[in-house]
């Protein structure tokens, strides 16, 4: 009876995915979060008006979003590269042709 062979998934995509999600909202989300704290602090000059302090809502919005854009890399990276089970295998049968019953 031959054993069935079984295939080694390979991971190499599933990093892929994860470095580039890390690269395009990890860092990003982790420098808005310094910035989002420096504005609710209201020590973040108003660079529109060009006089003032930006009003402290706007630093904990953008502590809300970076606190989103930090976790998706964290969710991809636990989805992608979690150990999945393995499935239900159906029972092998052997290819031989049954012996008649006497």
């Amino acid at each position: 009876m031959e054993m069935p062979i079984e295939k080694k998934e390979s991971k190499t995509g599933a990093i892929i995915g994860t470095v580039a999600a890390v690269l395009l909202c990890g860092c990003p989300g982790l420098s808005m979060c310094l910035f989002g704290v420096y504005a609710a602090t209201g020590q973040m000059p108003d660079f529109i008006s060009g006089y003032g302090q930006m009003p402290g809502w706007s630093g904990f919005a953008s502590i809300c979003v970076s606190l989103i854009l930090v976790a998706i890399p964290i969710v991809v990276g636990v989805l992608t590269l979690r150990k999945k089970k393995p499935a239900e295998l159906a029972p092998v049968l052997p290819n031989e042709p049954l012996p008649p019953v006497s």
